[in-house]
């Protein structure tokens, strides 16, 4: 599998709070300022959840404090779900 990690300096996740942040329109209070919906996380979540991986939220901590979060996602190499490697028609694109 491959995983991607991306990690931050900020203030971290609200406790309880990360797994709910993969749901449609879910945003964190602090960002309430910021535009968008809440629906970036939860596309994310459909895309590799589709591919066969799986994709979380965590804190980054050191001595209690709380350091920033990670988001990673996982996804397994190989042919997609669903493929049985067979080869793909090509289509032109639309005009």
């Amino acid at each position: 599998s491959a995983v991607v990690k991306l990690i931050d300096a900020g203030p971290g996740i609200p406790e309880g709070q990360s797994m709910r942040l993969f749901e449609k329109f879910e945003r964190d209070h602090r960002e309430s300022t910021a535009p968008g919906v809440g629906l970036g996380l939860s596309i994310c979540r459909a895309i590799v959840e589709a591919h066969g991986g799986r994709i979380q939220a965590e804190n980054i901590k050191s001595e209690g404090h709380v350091m920033g979060a990670c988001f990673w996602f996982e996804l397994p190499l190989g042919n997609p779900p669903g493929d049985d490697g067979s080869e793909r028609i090509e289509q032109e694109p639309l005009k």
